[in-house]
């Protein structure tokens, strides 16, 4: 059956929207109709190489949607379900898994080799990051999907496949955010609104949103910070100036850039947390000396997909926002279609917007 995707034909090449065909599900998958997917940065990461993927590929991977259809031996899904699609499944059996630490599963990106679907003319496509979101319809193994909890929006629950899961999980398990804490977030995309809300939701009692762009400042405030930055050489002085001189307990980058990796450390209080969430290419090199290593005793640390569970995390994440202390739809800068992908890229190449959600 034929579905529009958004393809990309070669790394560094412009997106195409043209039809693809999918086949039935097979043992083990499940067909879901997208009602929403998020454009999220590692997506433009992808297609510029900064990170590895199999071409020609259906990217997309941030999504949620009903189940159409399911292959045999699949059970905890039906046909009529809202579902989260969950675009790194732990394998189970891996050393990283064996430790409970499933965010780092060695085997949960191995389906991105595997074939999807094909183009019109036969030629093979795979799945950027496993689901392949960017598209009307997708099939993916049945450990992709997650059933979503009640009291959720369908569509704003595309979210909570990535930028939520990784903010939320960027202040909750990698930094550990105390009640009375201070944070800072560097980067307002839409993975640091959902950290600047999550802080909120931790309890912290300053929190600083910095950014490059000064229109970020009311998705940044409207998001629980307390101050906003632009982000400038003297941002680190700035943060310690609000901060009794201290620098914050805890800062979280959300860019991937050397200078704001560099900068959210040295706004960190000596013994404080720094935890990069950022993907940052090959070429952002971070240099510390031995000597402010040891003064200052501060933990950097990486965050890979917010060090979470989501098969755990999903209902934790579901009753926030059936309380009504996480906002999805505040994290949503623009509801736009499949069409519009490409534009979407180029406003996160200039630095421009939260997060995009395409709408099918």
């Amino acid at each position: 059956m034929a579905v529009r995707a958004a393809v990309l034909p070669a790394v560094g090449a412009p997106l195409e929207i043209t039809g693809i065909e999918l086949p039935d599900p097979g043992p083990g998958q499940v067909r879901v109709r997208l009602a929403a997917a998020g454009v999220c940065h590692s997506d433009l990461s992808l297609s510029d190489g900064t990170m590895s993927v199999p071409v020609p590929a259906v990217l997309g991977h941030e999504g949620a949607g009903t189940v159409l259809a399911v292959g045999p031996d699949v059970t905890h899904v039906a046909p009529g379900a809202p579902v989260v699609l969950n675009w790194a499944p732990a394998c189970g059996t891996c050393h990283a898994c064996s430790l409970g630490e499933v965010w780092l599963c060695a085997n949960a990106l191995n389906g991105a080799a595997g074939v999807h679907a094909h183009t019109a003319d036969g030629t093979p496509l795979h799945p950027g990051l496993n689901v392949a979101a960017f598209a009307e319809e997708t099939v993916v193994p049945a450990s992709c999907v997650l059933p979503l909890p009640p009291g959720v929006p369908l569509t704003d629950a595309a979210l909570l496949g990535c930028a939520v899961l990784t903010g939320y999980g960027a202040i909750h398990h990698s930094a550990r955010v105390r009640p009375g804490e201070s944070v800072a977030v560097f980067g307002a995309g839409g993975v640091g609104l959902a950290a600047l809300q999550s802080a909120r939701i931790a309890g912290a009692s300053r929190i600083v949103a910095v950014d490059v762009s000064p229109a970020k400042e009311d998705l940044a405030r409207g998001a629980g910070a307390t101050d906003f930055l632009l982000a400038s050489a003297t941002t680190p002085r700035e943060i310690r100036a609000l901060t009794g001189k201290q620098g914050v307990d805890v800062a979280v980058e959300c860019a991937g850039r050397a200078v704001s990796i560099r900068a959210a450390w040295e706004s960190t209080r000596r013994g404080g947390r720094t935890t990069v969430v950022g993907i940052g290419g090959k070429d952002q090199q971070v240099t510390f000396n031995a000597l402010e290593l040891f003064h200052w005793g501060r933990t950097l640390s990486g965050c890979v997909y917010g060090n979470s569970d989501p098969s755990k995390d999903l209902p934790v994440l579901a009753e926030h926002v059936r309380a009504g202390r996480l906002d999805l739809s505040a994290l949503v800068t623009e509801r736009i279609g499949l069409a519009d992908i490409p534009a979407a890229f180029d406003n996160m190449k200039a630095g421009k917007g939260g997060r995009a959600l395409v709408v099918f």
